[in-house]
């Protein structure tokens, strides 16, 4: 076989294997080849600190809380800072303190109804001192003192307008063991009253007296000592007991009236019996604003004493 006739079958048996390959390629792509299965994804855990359903896939809607990050120059996490301490309650407020009710009066004796008393019966070597206060208070701290200093205890009656423009002065008679009594509210004659108007009279004064912190009952004086069987049958119905005094030292006229310390003393001793009671005033004269009740009153307690007498209050009064 010449060297052309073997190059052509060598080219026909190449043609004849490329037909043979590409007929076996047909028939499997007509019988179907088998797909390959996608790839598995790799399951995704969730951090450990994402919280989980009940079926232990984590919750989308609760994601993990962002790290904080370090100042620059620190090293690791920055510690969380505390709370600020949460107030204390402010304590309720103490309640107002109620104080405690006054004691009920002691009655007066049905001996002594119907008299503007003027002495203390059978009280034997003993003087009452009383003062009244109707105007200002000029004098009486220096009373106040001069009683303490002597272990003297008083009588004071007040006016009930006097009480309430003068709260500390009835708080310091009753804290010296002072005694106090009634002597109308605004110090008018009483003969010229009606009925009604004497017992607003008392009873106002009652209430303001009692408001600034001092029981005056039964012992009830009538301003300028004016009264009558009618007036003196009011206040007895109302409870209390008419005082007037065996003496008045006439200190209230001052020294523009011719009155001096040492003649307020003379009168006292000049009129000296057992159960004397003593009228003098707590204010000043309004003239010359002298107090010269207040200004006898050391040498007038060391005579009395001298005379042999000692004092008492009108509670003496009530047996």
């Amino acid at each position: 076989m010449s060297a052309g006739s073997r190059r052509r079958w060598l080219m026909i048996g190449a043609v004849v294997a490329a037909a043979v390959l590409l007929l076996g390629a047909a028939v499997l792509l007509l019988q179907g080849a088998p797909t390959a299965s996608p790839p598995q994804s790799a399951t995704v855990l969730p951090p450990a600190s994402a919280p989980a359903t009940s079926s232990g896939i984590p919750n989308p809607a609760s994601p993990s809380p962002e790290p904080t990050a370090a100042p620059p120059g620190t090293i690791g996490p920055v510690p969380a800072v505390p709370a600020p301490p949460a107030p204390k309650p402010t304590p309720p407020a103490p309640a107002p303190t109620v104080p405690a009710p006054l004691p009920p009066a002691a009655p007066f004796p049905a001996a002594l109804a119907g008299r503007d008393v003027e002495t203390i019966p059978g009280a034997g070597r003993v003087v009452a001192l009383t003062f009244d206060a109707g105007a200002n208070a000029a004098g009486l701290p220096s009373i106040l003192q001069s009683l303490a200093a002597a272990g003297v205890r008083a009588t004071f009656f007040l006016t009930g307008s006097w009480a309430a423009a003068n709260p500390g002065g009835v708080t310091a008679i009753v804290a010296g063991g002072h005694r106090v009594g009634n002597h109308s509210m605004t110090h008018p004659a009483f003969t010229g009253l009606p009925d009604a108007g004497i017992a607003d009279q008392v009873t106002s004064a009652e209430r303001a007296i009692r408001a600034a912190g001092a029981d005056t009952r039964p012992l009830f004086r009538f301003p300028f000592g004016d009264r009558d069987a009618r007036t003196i049958a009011i206040v007895n119905n109302l409870g209390y007991l008419p005082v007037r005094w065996s003496v008045d030292t006439l200190g209230w006229k001052g020294t523009s009236g011719g009155v001096t310390a040492q003649l307020v003393a003379d009168r006292v001793l000049a009129a000296l019996q057992p159960g004397e009671i003593v009228l003098m005033h707590i204010g000043s004269n309004p003239d010359d604003g002298t107090t010269l009740d207040a200004a006898a009153l050391p040498r007038l307690i060391s005579r009395i004493r001298q005379a042999g007498y000692g004092f008492t209050t009108l509670d003496a009064l009530l047996g």
